[in-house]
């Protein structure tokens, strides 16, 4: 089951049984359309098969508890803007910005450039890291601030990366809390309702709402997007009905459709059936999680609306009645540091040791500290609580700057092609930011 929180996975029943399995990789013990999957055999005997009456169902039956992290993209805009260059627009210097935050370069759209097209960019690196094609995808999940549309950016990004079947897709806006809500939703759809393919995207472009003349903020900013795949893991439960009680397991790590016997197992039809089985701890991707919001924390960052008036003569938006004519739109980043700071160094350990212990694990387990990238300042303090190693810190910050919902998964990424994040490696992930809100988890890659 899952609350707000973390997932709790409890032991699920089954047939009484003396498990001894004798586990290997087996090629086909089921056949796809389309394709072959590689899973896992394994057999054991159980005490009660001969009892099972043959009228059970005989048609094995996917059961979605757990998730994976499967692959990886990102994408940031060409226009490189260090601190050299703020220094010619606000007073500053290189070494002003670097020590008080850890910022050195920052990417900025420019001309043509959308966090659109970036998102996509993300995704399809990250569908191409997964080995999956876009027409598996069965949600899009879109990690955003700074949409352009009103009504959200994910379904044009469903559609620009050639998602043909009309996939539920829709965004989440947390700030630079995003990308780790959306990856907690991703679960949660997987576990509860049946999803296979989850495209989690964390971009922003927060550059369009900086104002250049506030050294306090324009130096921290950046635009860029990050993207992550998340995957079912099956487990089907099928054995055979005779006098020994053989019992197959197969591993399914991808969506399929329906089944039917391969001939290579050459199971009698009349004697096969299938139960369900939750998938484990030494499968699921996702250990655990811990999440907050705190409202009161608003005044501290925020961009607010405010409206602008316009002249009538000059037309309006179509206010009639009495109504005030105007456009509405967003106010500059506003920000008080020294509060968010505060706020950052005191919640974001907090939440990370909640979540650990709800994962049964500490700090010396995880192999990965990797927070949202706002400020090293934080993430040494955050390091330093936990006694996480500064070689065992993923950090990117002094390229990128603060890229909001897509700092996570960007860092991510560079870490994976890099070779530093490997398979099975297990990283505690944590974001924080306006709202106010904050959350972390704990995750496996791969």
């Amino acid at each position: 089951m899952a609350n707000a929180s973390g997932f709790v996975s409890p032991s699920v029943p089954s047939l009484r049984r003396r498990f001894q399995p004798s586990i290997g990789f087996y090629r086909s013990g089921f056949c796809f359309p389309g394709k072959i999957s590689k899973g896992v055999f394994c057999s054991s005997t159980f005490e009660g098969a001969e009892k099972l009456s043959p009228s059970q169902p005989r048609v094995p039956r996917i059961v979605s508890k757990g998730c994976k992290l499967v692959g990886c993209g990102s994408a940031v805009p060409s226009l490189q803007i260090s601190n050299d260059d703020l220094a010619k627009v606000v007073e500053t210097s290189d070494e002003w910005i670097s020590v008080r935050t850890g910022i050195r370069n920052r990417r900025v759209l420019s001309g043509e450039d959308s966090i659109t097209a970036l998102a996509v960019e993300a995704g399809k690196r990250a569908l191409e890291m997964a080995q999956v094609d876009p027409d598996e995808v069965d949600l899009v999940l879109m990690c955003t601030s700074t949409p352009e549309d009103l009504f959200g950016s994910a379904p044009q990004i469903q559609k620009a990366l050639g998602c043909k079947k009309n996939p539920l897709a829709y965004d989440i806006t947390a700030a630079c809390s995003g990308f780790v809500l959306g990856l907690v939703s991703a679960a949660c759809h997987i576990r509860g309702g049946g999803f296979h393919n989850v495209l989690v995207i964390g971009a922003d472009a927060l550059s369009r709402y900086v104002d250049w003349t506030d050294r306090g903020t324009c130096i921290l900013f950046g635009d860029a997007a990050g993207a992550v795949l998340v995957q079912v893991v099956h487990i089907l439960i099928a054995f055979i009905l005779n006098a020994k009680g053989v019992r197959f397991y197969w591993y399914l790590p991808s969506p399929v459709g329906s089944f039917t016997m391969n001939s290579t197992i050459r199971l009698p039809h009349r004697n096969f059936v299938a139960e369900e089985k939750a998938c484990d701890s030494e499968q699921d991707g996702l250990f655990a999680f811990d999440l907050h919001s705190d409202g009161d924390g608003q005044r501290h960052l925020n961009a607010s609306m405010e409206n602008n008036e316009t002249d009538s003569a000059l037309g309006s938006n179509g206010s009639v009645l009495g109504v005030p004519q105007g456009r509405s739109s967003y106010s500059c980043i506003q920000m008080n540091g020294k509060e968010v700071f505060r706020f950052a160094v005191r919640c974001v350990p907090q939440s990370i040791e909640s979540a650990l212990q709800k994962a049964g694990l500490s700090g010396s387990n995880i192999d990965w500290l990797l927070l949202h990238q706002a400020n090293q300042r934080i993430i040494d303090a955050v390091a330093t609580r936990l006694e996480v190693p500064p070689e065992r810190v993923i950090s990117n910050l002094a390229e990128y700057g603060n890229t909001s919902a897509a700092s996570i998964p960007l860092a991510l990424d560079e870490a994976v092609r890099s070779g530093k994040v490997q398979s099975g490696h297990t990283i505690a992930i944590a974001g924080f930011g306006a709202g106010l809100t904050w959350g972390s988890a704990i995750v496996r890659w791969g």
